[in-house]
Order: C-alpha cells, then structure tokens, then sequence
C-alpha cells in the first residue's frame, strides 16, 4: 500500500509539473504580437507655432496606441534628425533621439512628449525647420511629421538687480537718443528701461513680445516716440505663440510712463493681453508733460487699459476694450481731452465689480487721509459701454481741488442723473452701441441699428477714423469708427 500511495503521489507531482509547464507554454504563445504591427497616433503631424529662435518651445503631447490585443515592441523609436536635431523628445519619462524595445501593453497606449529650440541664423525669417519621429515595429516604418516655425529677433534680458525693483536693462541710458527698428521682433525679459534724459523711438512696424512679469519703463525725465502708421503699427504682447495665449489677459506686466523731458507720444499702437496697458504716472510735482495717444487699440488686460495718476493725456481714436477692471482710469486729476474714444468693457473671465471709466481728483493714503488735485476732463464723441448697469463713475472731490468735467456728444451705459446740460451735452444713455462682437476678440465696429451713428458733434478732430475711413464732416458717428 506504501508503494501503491507513493506512485500516486508521485504522479501527482508529474501533473503539477506537467500543468506548469503547460502553462509556461502558453505564456510563450501570448508574446509580443507579430506580423504587420500598425501603431495609431493622436495626430501625423505635430505642428509648432511661430517661435523665437533661441527659446524652447512648449511641450507637445503626442499620443501612440497599441490597437492590438497583444502587447508590441517598437524596436526603434527616433527622432530622423539625430542628435543634431532642434527637436527633443521624452518616451515614459526617459529622455533622448533614439529609444529602442519600447513595449505597450495589449490596448495600451503611451505618451511622447516633444519639444524644439530653433538657433538663430543669418535670416530674419521666418524659417521652416522640419524633422520627423520613425517608429519600426516588427520591420514596418511608421511616422509622425514635426514642423516648426521661427523668427530671429533681439533679446533684452536684465543685467541689473536693485533692490525693490524688478530686474531690469537700461536700454536708453542718459543723454542717449536710441531707435528701435522693424528689422527683427524684439522679446523682453524683466524691465527694458527708458533712463532720465534720454529718448526711445519705435519705428512703424516694430513687434515687441514682453516674457512673463516683462515690461517697459520711461523713467522720470525719459521720453518715448512711437511712431507706428495705420498699415504698420507697433504691437506689444506677450511672448507666447500657442493659440491658447492668443487672446489671454495678465501675460505680461505694463508699459509705465513717467513724467517726460518732452511730450510722450504714442500713434498706431497695439498693446495686449497684459496687466496694465498704460500706466502713465507723475513722479514729481516740477514736471508734467502730456502723454499724446492716438490711433491705438490696448485690450484684454487682466488690470487696467490705461491707469493714470497726476498726469495729462490727450487722447483720440483709442480703442480701449475688455479689461478686468477699469478700461480708464484717471486718479489724483490731471488734464485730459478724449475725441472719437471707444471704452467698451464686456470682461467675461470672471464678474467685474468696477466701472468701465472712472475718473477721481483725489488720492487717500494709507491713513484714510484725503490729498486734492485739480482735474480736467473733457470728452467728445465718445462711447462708454460694457455690460454692467453702471459704465461711468465720476468721483468728485468738494473738499478741495478742482473739477472740470464734460462729456460734450456721447453714448454711455450709466444709472446715474445727467440732466445737468453743462455737464452732459447731447449724450445718450443706455441705447445700444450695435458692436458688431462683444467677445474677448471683439469687434467694435458699429451696426447700421447703433445709437452711436450721426450722433457725433461737426468740428471735432480727428477726420479720419481709427481704420483710416473719413468721417462726416456735418454729423460723425460718435467712437472710433465710422459706420460705413
């Protein structure tokens, strides 16, 4: 019986090792799947935007599904161009060119994650830079396109840290008389600034891109010309080219406009998706020259359009549009003058609790205590609209200061009185504007059913509106455009 119960237990043995190895068997048989292994991509080509040479882009995702009900092996996954290449590209967390035995599991997918850095060459660009990424999976080739475009341009990046100040470069020092031309964009790092007594001319043309916390500082004393035209104006925005940045508010900080050896002039400009477009400030009380805008659109700030304290503007043809808090802001007084303006505020990122124009001639320190200033404001052919129920606040001081206000010949969005004739000349209230788009990249052109149209007083300048079309001369629609 001991020997009948050994065989048993023998044989058991067997067919335990006999299961095992059955079963190694069929693990063998479930290997990597053969024959002509096709791989699905989230995209065949992986397109960049416009890049400045020199800066990495940003990281492009890249999708590869295994379709197949085994895993596979990606024998070879490479970028074509090599080491040489300006593409570089992370598999699983692993960097470099070339990757070889990649595996994905049975419906599985991985990510690769791609990025580029264009060098700069002789040409102002823009160039086409071109590469590929093979894959080879059981000897079939696959691949996906990677195209690039890029821009050479001058780079300002800071070369003094004081402290209480943001890191700058001085790039008009004193005395010195310095142009900026349209031959390359030109990308700021931290602060480019305008030092006293010397001078910054920006010709027609010129593109700036500001890199995040970037911005541009006329200094007490300082003066700045730009000299853009209707068909080349000079832009300023951020330095961000994927389309989710192309109409995104706060990417950059502000130009910042001190008092000037000479007036400041700014004609056909485009500023954009900043903090603050213009913040135009007086430092001393020996000094005030004015800040002549005209021709010049400033919109999708995550602040203000224009924040001015103690200064002058004088100001026509501004286009002033979707900004989180004021579109103007006049502080602490000053003389202004706005002909033909649009000051439109339909913010939608999150609920705006300020007004679109607000206008004071005061400022409260930090211990409540009142300062007065005298102001002067004058505005014709205006627009203030926007879509909360009061667009307009007019923040008079009586304890002291003057207040010279007039809004001569408009159409404003308010709940406020205007009644008083000497104040509010032939404006029209809460009547709608007909902007042809409200949106963050909006349209602010009149519709033929617009209040605004031949509403306009005769003789106020400019003849020609914001697009360059003649107004008319006996009844001027009121803004910057001229219904057609």
């Amino acid at each position: 019986m001991r020997i009948i119960k050994r065989i048993i237990a023998f044989g058991f043995i067997i067919g335990l090792l006999n299961i095992a190895f059955l079963s190694q068997s069929c693990n063998k048989d479930d290997g990597f799947a053969e024959g002509n292994i096709s791989l699905g991509f989230s995209t065949d080509t992986i397109l960049f935007d416009t890049l400045f040479t020199t800066i990495g882009s940003s990281t492009y995702t890249l999708l590869v599904r295994n379709k197949e009900d085994k895993p596979v092996n990606i024998s070879q996954l490479f970028i074509a161009g090599g080491a040489n290449s300006p593409y570089r590209m992370n598999v699983d967390g692993i960097s470099g060119y070339l990757h070889t035995n990649v595996e994905i599991a049975a419906n599985d997918s991985m990510y690769i994650f791609v990025e580029v850095t264009i060098d700069p060459n002789s040409g102002v660009g823009p160039m086409l830079v071109t590469d590929s990424i093979i894959f080879e999976t059981n000897g079939n080739i696959q691949d996906v396109d990677l195209i690039a475009f890029g821009v050479d341009a001058y780079f300002i990046v800071p070369n003094l840290h004081i402290s209480g100040l943001p890191p700058i470069n001085i790039v008009a020092r004193e005395g010195v008389d310095t142009t900026w031309t349209n031959d390359k964009p030109i990308v700021i790092y931290g602060y480019a600034v305008v030092d006293s007594t010397a001078s910054l001319t920006i010709e027609s043309g010129t593109e700036i891109y500001f890199h995040s916390g970037g911005g541009l500082w006329v200094y007490k004393g300082g003066n700045i010309k730009i000299n853009g035209t209707l068909n080349e104006p000079v832009t300023f925005q951020g330095d961000r080219p994927e389309d989710y940045y192309k109409n995104l508010p706060g990417q950059w900080d502000r130009i910042w406009i001190n008092e000037g050896s000479a007036d400041n002039v700014i004609n056909y400009a485009i500023i954009r998706n900043g903090f603050i477009g213009l913040q135009t400030e007086l430092l001393s009380s020996d000094m005030g020259n004015k800040n002549i805008i005209s021709n010049t659109i400033i919109e999708n700030m995550s602040g203000v359009g224009i924040l001015n304290r103690a200064h002058s503007i004088d100001g026509e043809n501004i286009l002033i549009n979707n900004c989180k808090q004021y579109c103007l802001a006049i502080t602490m007084g000053g003389e202004h003058e706005f002909r033909h303006c649009t000051f439109a505020n339909y913010w939608s990122y999150d609920t705006r609790k300020t007004p679109t124009v607000y206008i004071n001639n005061y400022y409260k320190d930090h211990l409540d205590q009142i300062h007065p200033f005298d102001l002067e404001a004058n505005f014709y052919n205006s627009i203030v609209y926007g879509n909360n129920e009061e667009e307009i606040l007019v923040d008079n001081n009586t304890s002291g200061g003057n207040f010279d206000f007039v809004f001569d010949h408009g159409l404003i969005k308010s709940q406020q009185d205007i009644s008083d004739a000497t104040l509010w000349i032939s404006v029209i209230k809460n009547d709608s504007p007909d902007f042809e788009n409200t949106s963050n990249t909006g349209d602010y052109h009149i519709g033929e059913n617009s209040a605004a149209i031949d509403a306009g007083k005769a003789g106020i300048a400019p003849t020609l509106d914001l697009d360059g079309v003649s107004r008319d001369a006996a009844t001027p629609d009121l803004g910057v455009y001229e219904n057609l």
